[in-house]
């Protein structure tokens, strides 16, 4: 495959590490991993991986036990839209089981899959910190709380436009 990093993007790596003490690197992989992953299309490989562990001088499995950890980060291609379901108890008991499954439905795919147009992967993810809210979905970086079937078509439509995308890098516009 032989990613690249762009060098608006080895300048921002370059920052971030800069922020840690010398031989606590590792502290910049979450940002770093993000970064990777919005220049890859929203997924990290092997390879990214790999290249990320060189950039902060750590072994390549303290960085892939990180991706396979959180919810935030892909190991296979995704869609442009990725639509991520609250599926713990306050939103479950606030209807988050049906809404997955109206989506499921609607989209044609099971939780885990992207729709064959290569539009919008759908997943079920763990506690996204907003249960006053529940039921919740996130999108990019963007939380939709109390959501219901007519919200969930709104979204739909907003991620099938064209232009629209999940995969935007929040560090380039911090800094």
């Amino acid at each position: 495959m032989n990613f690249q990093f762009s060098s608006e993007s080895i300048e921002l790596i370059s920052k971030i590490i800069k922020r840690y003490p010398e031989g606590r690197q590792k502290s910049a992989l979450i940002p770093v991993l993000h970064i990777a992953q919005a220049e890859n299309h929203g997924w990290l490989t092997t390879e990214i991986m790999n290249q990320v562990a060189e950039m902060l001088q750590i072994q390549p499995i303290e960085v892939y036990e990180v991706a396979t950890f959180y919810s935030m980060f892909s190991l296979k291609p995704v869609g442009k839209c990725i639509i991520e379901i609250c599926m713990t108890g306050p939103c479950c008991l606030s209807g988050a089981e049906e809404l997955l499954a109206y989506l499921e439905s609607k989209l044609g795919i099971k939780a885990g899959e992207t729709t064959p147009d290569g539009m919008i992967t759908l997943k079920k993810v763990e506690c996204l910190a907003a249960c006053g809210g529940a039921p919740v979905i996130k999108n990019g970086f963007n939380y939709y709380e109390n959501m219901n079937f007519k919200k969930a078509d709104l979204l739909l439509e907003k991620c099938t436009h064209e232009s629209f995308t999940s995969h935007s890098n929040p560090y380039h516009q911090s800094l």
